[in-house]
This record gives C-alpha cells, structure tokens and sequence, in this order.
C-alpha cells in the first residue's frame, strides 16, 4: 500500500474534450485539439532536455502558434482567450470525484502533481471542484523541468516526506508514468480511450479502465 497517491491532472482527471467546440470553431476541426496537445507535450519535452525551461502555459500557446501556422489560421485574442483559459475551466472525467472520495474515505493522503504552473493549477482543480480531496498540489515549476524528468518525482516525495517507493504516481500517460517508475516510485496507469502503454516502457504496477479500476485495485491492496 502506498503511503501517497500522486495524480496528473490534465487528461488523468480533467477532460480535455471540453475544449472541442473551441478548435471546431476556431480550426473547422475538434481533431486539432487532440494535435495540439500532443504539441505541447512534445514542446515541453524539447525545452526539458534542452535546459530552456518556460512555464506550461507559455508551451501551450506556443503549440497553439504552430497549429495555426499549419493551417494557415490567423487566430484572434479572444481564440487564446477561449482555448488557453478554457484550461483553467476543464471539467472532471465523470468518475473522478466519487473516485477521489472512496481514497480519501479510506485514509489516503492524495496529492496532484501537474506540468501546469501553481497557480494554474490551483485555478483547474477549484474549477473541476476536486481540490478539496488534495492535502497537496505540486507543480514541476519548482524543479524547472518537465515531466517525465525523473527529478520532478523525486523532488515530488521529498517535499511530501516520503520516499519515493512509497509514492504512487497515477496518469493517464504512460511516459509519466515510465518517469516516476524510473526515479523510484510505483505506477498506475488509466487507460483512458487512445492511451495505450508503450511495450519500451516499465510496466506498471496498476492498470485500469479508468479511475474506478484503479482505485479498486489500490483500496484491494490494503486488505
């Protein structure tokens, strides 16, 4: 049983789905929502391994740059205004709060840690009304580097007090969790529609569905 439950919060808890109807207006294609993302999590990649750190929301208009260039959009403020705020806006998948409260019920420390800068991600979990389940809310803007960086997990425990076997890292993407499984900690995976593992990758010690399965497998691991 672990002694904490870490999440990621965008994808893992919050749906990103909301924001469709923001590039279908925008792009003429909810799919560039989906081409977007994985941008930013290329771009925040790069400037990790490149040591040319900027916070998560300048990746994310950054990205939103790029698919416009593609496309030969020409994007308005109120285009960034509705896409990158429409972030702090994000409803939870529908499962995740009952989730949520069957761990804290059962005693379960919880934390978020995020790519999203602090205060961002305080305004997404007050906003998907989930903060009330977290003792802590992380951010990799403490380290300077990204996820998967395996020095945002051990910093991570540190700061919570924990070693980091006794740390459970919970996404929806499986290089987050192959970063934290590599620095020391435990892994479940949500395999959520489209996330699949890469067989390259550690396995992980959990996987589900969705959070329903996960947390079923990790309030079994206490009996």
């Amino acid at each position: 049983m672990p002694r904490i439950v870490v999440f990621d919060v965008n994808e893992t808890l919050l749906d990103l789905r909301a924001l469709d109807p923001h590039f279908e207006r925008v792009f003429g294609d909810s799919g560039v929502r989906a081409q977007w993302f994985g941008q930013v999590l290329q771009s925040a990649l790069v400037v990790t391994m490149t040591d040319r750190y900027v916070d998560f929301a300048r990746v994310g208009r950054s990205a939103l740059e790029m698919m416009a260039a593609r496309r030969g959009v020409v994007l308005k403020d109120e285009d960034f205004q509705a896409i990158l705020g429409g972030m702090r806006r994000l409803p939870p998948h529908p499962e995740v709060p009952d989730s949520l409260m069957r761990l804290k019920h059962a005693g379960i420390r919880l934390a978020a840690l995020t790519n999203s800068p602090p205060a961002m991600a305080e305004a997404q979990l007050t906003s998907a009304g989930l903060i009330e389940y977290f003792d802590d809310v992380l951010s990799v803007d403490t380290v300077k580097k990204f996820k998967p960086a395996q020095e945002v997990y051990r910093t991570a425990a540190q700061t919570l007090g924990v070693d980091t076997p006794d740390m459970l890292m919970v996404a929806a993407h499986d290089w987050d969790i192959a970063g934290a499984m590599t620095a020391g900690c435990r892994g479940a995976f949500i395999a959520r529609p489209g996330m699949v593992l890469n067989p390259l990758y550690p396995a992980p010690d959990i996987v589900g569905s969705d959070l329903v399965g996960v947390v079923g497998e990790i309030l079994a691991s206490q009996s």
